[in-house]
C-alpha cells in the first residue's frame, strides 16, 4: 500500500470515524485525545465518503458492519486513481477468522473485534500512523478530565493527590463514562460496548462494577462527585472541575 501524503506538521492527524454506535464513537474520540488526533465522525457511508473526498483524513476507523464493503471500495477506487488514501483500522462484532480475512482481502490495514480496551485501540493507532507515513505521532500518556488525570499507560487515576490503580475493565468504563460526560447510559448501552452484545450477564454486573469504580474514585453515590445514578434511567458522569481559590 503506498501513502503519498504525510502527516501534518505541527498540527493533528485527521481521523475519519465511520460507526453507528454513538457511545463507543465518543470513547474512540477521547481516547485519540491520547495523541495528536483531530477526529470526526459519521454513521452514513455516503458522508464518510465525503468526508474520504474533501476532508482527506490521514486515517480511516470504520465499522464493518456499518461499512457493508462500499466505503472500503472508495478506499480502494482512490488507490488505483493515485488520490490521497488513508489507512484503514478497520472494527467488527464478530472475531472469527473468515471475517478477519475477508477485511484484509478488501485491503485494511489491522482490524479490532467490539468491544476492546482504549489502550489497545491507542496503541493500534499509533502503530499504524508511523508503519503508514513512517513518522511517530505525539503521544501523551496523561489525559484530564476534570479533576481526573488517567494515565493509561498505567491504567491509573490521579484524584485529590491520590494514585489509584484500576482493572482494564475499571478503565474502560471510566473512559465510556467520561467520553459521553452529561449524557444518561443506560445499564444496557454499557453492556453491549464494554462487553458485547452476545455477553449473557448478570443482572447486577454493570451496578457491580459502577460501584467498585466509584468506591476506587472515592465517590460517594449520595453526594456524587463523578459518577451520578438517574433513577429508573442508567448512570451520568458528571466532569467536575474544583475551582481554584481566589489569591
Amino acid at each position: 500500500m503506498t501513502q503519498i501524503r504525510s502527516l501534518p506538521q505541527p498540527g493533528p492527524a485527521r481521523v475519519l470515524l465511520l460507526t453507528d454506535q454513538q457511545l463507543v464513537s465518543e470513547m474512540i474520540k477521547l481516547t485519540l485525545n491520547h495523541g495528536s488526533f483531530l477526529a470526526r465522525d459519521t454513521a452514513d457511508v455516503n458522508q464518510a465518503v465525503l468526508l474520504l473526498q474533501q476532508w482527506q483524513p490521514h486515517l480511516a476507523i470504520v465499522d464493518m458492519d456499518v461499512a457493508n464493503g462500499q466505503f472500503l471500495h472508495h478506499c480502494t477506487r482512490a488507490a488505483d486513481t493515485r488520490r490521497l488514501q488513508p489507512p484503514v483500522l478497520a472494527l467488527t462484532r464478530r472475531g472469527d477468522l473468515p471475517t478477519k480475512l475477508d477485511a484484509f482481502d478488501q485491503g485494511v490495514d489491522d482490524i479490532m473485534t467490539i468491544p476492546f480496551s482504549p489502550e489497545e485501540l491507542l496503541a493500534r493507532t499509533l502503530v499504524i500512523a508511523r508503519r503508514a507515513y513512517g513518522a511517530a505521532l505525539p503521544f501523551a500518556p496523561v489525559l484530564r478530565v476534570g479533576d481526573l488525570e488517567i494515565d493509561i499507560v498505567n491504567r491509573s487515576v490521579q484524584v485529590d493527590d491520590h494514585e489509584l490503580h484500576l482493572s482494564g475493565l475499571e478503565l474502560s468504563l471510566l473512559y465510556l463514562l467520561a467520553a459521553n460526560a452529561g449524557r444518561i447510559i443506560t445499564r444496557n448501552e454499557i453492556l453491549d460496548a464494554l462487553w458485547g452484545s452476545d455477553f449473557v450477564a448478570d443482572s447486577n454486573i454493570v451496578d457491580r462494577h459502577i460501584r467498585n469504580l466509584r468506591i476506587r474514585l472515592q465517590n460517594n453515590w449520595r453526594h456524587p462527585r463523578f459518577i451520578a445514578t438517574i433513577p429508573g434511567k442508567g448512570y451520568r458522569f458528571i466532569p467536575h472541575v474544583t475551582e481554584e481559590p481566589a489569591s
